[in-house]
């Protein structure tokens, strides 16, 4: 078999080297051919580095090329150091097998062809014309990275999906799986309509939800449009998503996507308030889509909590939404009452509680239009009497005469009492009481001012020749069906509610409901409403809605029950069933929870806490605010102004009966002529507005 004439030349090289490479170290031992040696050999040595660090294939047959180099420099370098030729002429076999070695590999011939090529022997084929193979479209020869030449490949492999190639693919920084492709139709001039992220996903072995399209716009040297597509294959990001997400990711994952809590809502940032325990988030929406749409069930569900925790609160401001997460719930705190928070300041405005997003619930002693009324709505043990006590100190501070009355006898209600300039019990007391503030606000009417004119009460302006009044009757409704005087205390509380504001005259009615049925008349609940910030404290789950419809308040406003707790449950329920314990009992703190409605919206608050068993006399000022004297001689003057614990006096309610006609002690309940300041008759029919008030109408009507 013939040899190659490369392979034989060097099998020659091999031969006469050998000798030569064994003599000269014993013969000069100065000789340049050493020198020469042992820099071929060094350079075989770098060789065999270069190989080593390579990335490419092939590594071991580069490092064959080099070794006869590196062979012959230690061949070298023992025949120098040996004495003589060495024991058993050691320098002449070394030579011999460096000679043997060389003719058996053949580095520099056989190993510098990655392909044998073909033997001498065999018949050469016949030649034949052959078609140049037409380049494929997806390895276009436009000079692209190996990268991208290497996903044209697999593109290609997997069928070119959609009918398009592959323009660039560019790799994702530390993301060893992650790619962005731009693609093209594979026809010039159609338009890219049946790629799927199905059929890419199947390309790369990814899910279908790591794969995303995106529209490409036209740029300088670039076309764009309907024909091209980028897209990205992002399993790495995705599954780091999934596992450690930024707050961005998770609020559009969890909070601002389609079908979630905030549907749209962009992440802005997040704030945490350490020394309040408190997470704001604050996000927004595009302008196009308005108000921004809050579920707070799912909300809650996603921040880990339950709505019913009292712990989640969210604050709408136009296209932006804030959500505060308590780290516990602020509707559990307890906030004291201070002579500071209830001072008014020279609006008039002064701190009623707190609201569930940390900021002060304020309420107001007066208004631009005059004196403020007020209106609370609590049932039994919700704090009414709490919230009444913070009202009476705030006017007391601000200067006003207080005067309280109160359908039945309490502590607390007892308590206020010694503050005010007048205090009484029953529905005989609110009647005087009432029939006192019309009389007033004829006598106002007639006071001249500093300047010698009568005008509306206005605190701002200086000159006014007297205070203002905040009337508090307590538990009015109750007092507003008595048989006797029920119908007049309502007539008195609609025309106060009217005409008082002008006066400087306010009516502070608090009771269990402000339904029309259950008493209350439309126009009374529409006067108190507009001229005040109602308070409605830990309303019943089923009275929510119809209570808060009473109030105008929207039906798209109407907030969601309270609570019955706002302390957090108790862990460990499945080992208590196992050992057969009974559960904890329910902390029940809800008192002076509640909603304060000052706009549009109920926002929730927890009202400050005034503490009577330690006493309230700090919260007070030294002096009791009274009437003036020209009001006290008016008053007398109309026999209005005594001891209203007094029994009813002749004539207070009507003329005197026939001595036939029933005891003198029992007042006519119907007919007669009241002195002056006096409402309507106390059996007045058309004040009928409820089954209650009809069946109380006919047993009077039965009994005349």
């Amino acid at each position: 078999m013939s040899v190659p004439r490369s392979v034989a030349l060097e099998r020659t090289f091999y031969t006469l080297t050998a000798p030569v490479l064994a003599a000269a170290p014993n013969l000069f031992a100065d000789s340049p051919v050493n020198t020469v040696v042992q820099l071929a050999g060094a350079a075989g040595v770098g060789g065999w580095v270069l190989a080593c660090k390579s990335d490419e294939s092939g590594a071991g047959r580069k490092a064959l090329r080099w070794s006869p180099l590196v062979f012959a420099a230690a061949v070298d370098i023992a025949a120098r150091n040996t004495i003589g030729w060495g024991p058993w002429c050691m320098d002449g076999l070394l030579a011999a097998g460096w000679a043997a070695a060389g003719l058996l590999v053949m580095p520099f011939s056989r190993h510098t062809r990655r392909r044998h090529r073909p033997a001498l022997a065999a018949p050469a084929p016949a030649p034949q014309l052959q078609t140049a193979p037409e380049p494929s479209p997806a390895q276009p020869d436009d000079g692209a990275d190996a990268f991208t030449r290497q996903v044209r490949w697999l593109w290609e492999a997997r069928g070119l999906p959609g009918r398009t190639i592959v323009v660039t693919a560019t790799p994702h920084k530390g993301m060893p799986n992650d790619l962005s492709l731009l693609l093209r139709a594979s026809e010039a001039g159609r338009p890219i309509s049946g790629l799927t992220p199905e059929a890419v996903a199947a390309a790369f072995g990814v899910d279908v939800t790591d794969v995303r399209f995106e529209e490409v716009v036209r740029q300088y040297g670039r076309e764009g449009g309907p024909g091209w597509k980028e897209v990205h294959v992002t399993p790495d990001a995705n599954e780091r998503r999934r596992k450690a997400p930024t707050t961005h990711e998770w609020w559009a994952d969890r909070i601002g996507a389609t079908g979630g809590p905030v549907p749209g809502s962009a992440f802005v940032k997040k704030v945490r308030d350490q020394e309040r325990k408190v997470t704001h988030y604050i996000a927004q929406v595009p302008d196009e889509m308005g108000e921004p749409r809050v579920n707070q069930h799912t909300l809650a569900a996603a921040l880990k909590t339950k709505y019913d925790e009292g712990r989640l609160f969210v604050t709408i401001d136009g296209n932006q939404v804030l959500v505060s997460l308590w780290d516990s719930s602020p509707l559990a705190q307890v906030f004291p009452a201070t002579k500071e928070l209830l001072t008014p300041d020279e609006d008039g405005r002064w701190v009623t509680g707190f609201l569930g997003n940390g900021q002060p619930a304020r309420n107001r002693v007066y208004t631009d239009r005059g004196a403020a009324h007020g209106l609370f709505v609590a049932p039994s043990g919700g704090g009414k009497t709490q919230l009444m006590g913070l009202h009476v100190a705030a006017d007391a501070l601000f200067g006003a005469v207080v005067m309280l009355a109160t359908e039945a006898p309490d502590e607390k209600t007892a308590a206020l009492g010694k503050h005010t300039a007048r205090y009484g019990v029953g529905a005989l007391y609110m009647i005087r009481l009432l029939r006192v503030l019309v009389a007033l606000m004829e006598i106002r009417g007639e006071m001249p001012w500093e300047d010698g004119q009568v005008h509306e009460w206005d605190p701002t302006r200086p000159g006014c020749p007297y205070r203002m009044l905040s009337a508090y009757l307590d538990e009015f409704l109750s007092a507003a069906r008595n048989g006797e005087y029920g119908a007049e205390i309502m007539d008195l509380a609609e025309s106060v509610s009217v005409k008082g504001r002008k006066y400087g005259v306010g009516l502070k009615v608090a009771g269990q409901s402000i339904y029309v049925q259950d008493g209350f008349t439309q126009l009374l609940c529409e006067n108190l409403r507009e001229n005040c910030i109602p308070v409605v404290l830990k309303v019943a789950p089923k009275k929510v809605s119809d209570m808060f419809r009473a109030l105008g308040i929207p039906p798209e406003y109407i907030p969601d029950p309270l609570p019955r707790s706002f302390s957090a449950e108790e862990e460990g329920r499945i080992e208590r069933v196992m050992r057969g314990e009974p559960e904890p009992p329910a902390d029940s703190n809800t008192g002076g929870a509640g909603w304060i409605v000052e706009a549009k919206q109920p926002d929730v608050l927890r009202t400050l806490f005034m503490d009577f068993k330690a006493g309230i006399d700090g919260f007070f000022p030294d002096t009791i605010a009274t009437l003036t004297d020209h009001e006290i001689r008016e008053l007398e003057a109309r026999d209005l102004w005594f001891d209203w614990n007094e029994p009813p006096r002749p004539g207070e309610f009507g003329d005197e009966p026939d001595d036939e006609d029933g005891d003198d002690d029992t007042p006519k309940k119907g007919g007669g002529k009241r002195r002056s300041g006096g409402g309507k008759s106390a059996t007045r029919r058309d004040a009928v507005t409820s089954p209650r008030q009809a069946l109380e109408a006919i047993r009077n009507l039965s009994s005349v």
